[in-house]
């Protein structure tokens, strides 16, 4: 007995979810210079800021699936001849990032500041979010990477836009999910780290994973 045609819309609604989970979860779980940021950033300041940080990349991960999803083929075109540039250019802004947080972890330490929490303030927030949502769309590592997975997965097939929504919607939870759970291990990373001597350490090790891994990033596109 053939499957009804509400049987076929569910599993092709179940296959999209799965496919953009997996996709999700595939460009967020690998600890980069970004996710190092992330953690360290909550753990100078609030978790209320590491949370806003993280919806930051989980959107630029969520904008890049949609393109992948909408532009296909044509958008991988497109960005082919500005992908060194972009690599460049993200590499610069982690570095800067990194050598920033040194030097302020290194300046509270010598004025023996004492510790606390940064303000929280909205525009503290709103700079956060809107930080490492440029810093993730500087990567094209990730629209690379979506749009692979969407070329691959709808070859030969023909992919509705409820699918699209679907898939989109479902790497944006995914990425959003992890992001999330970096951020509160930034925050526990905080509280623990109460001294002056631990956070300048923390900040020392962190500035240099960050710029070793923006060297990379930068030596990986010659």
């Amino acid at each position: 007995m053939r499957p009804s045609a509400e049987a076929l819309a569910h599993a092709v609604v179940t296959a999209a979810l799965v496919a953009g989970l997996l996709a999700g979860y595939g460009i967020a779980v690998p600890v980069g210079a970004v996710a190092t940021h992330l953690v360290s950033l909550t753990a100078r300041t609030s978790l209320r800021t590491g949370v806003s940080a993280a919806l930051g990349v989980a959107t630029a991960d969520g904008l890049y699936a949609l393109a992948a999803v909408l532009g296909g083929s044509a958008l991988a075109t497109a960005l082919l001849p500005v992908l060194e540039p972009l690599r460049w250019a993200s590499a610069l802004v982690l570095a800067v990032l990194a050598v920033r947080g040194v030097l302020s972890a290194l300046r509270d330490y010598r004025d023996r500041r004492p510790v606390g929490r940064a303000a929280e303030t909205p525009q503290g927030v709103g700079r956060a979010y809107l930080g490492l949502l440029g810093i993730t769309l500087l990567n094209p590592t990730t629209v690379v990477y979506f749009t692979a997975l969407v070329l691959g997965g709808s070859a030969g097939t023909s992919v509705t836009p409820l699918e699209q929504g679907v898939f989109v919607l479902a790497a944006l939870a995914a990425s959003a999910s992890w992001q999330l759970l970096l951020a509160g291990g930034g925050a526990l990373l905080g509280r623990v780290l109460t001294g002056r001597r631990g956070r300048l350490v923390t900040s020392l090790v962190s500035g240099a994973v960050i710029l070793a891994l923006a060297l990379r990033m930068a030596l990986g596109s010659s």
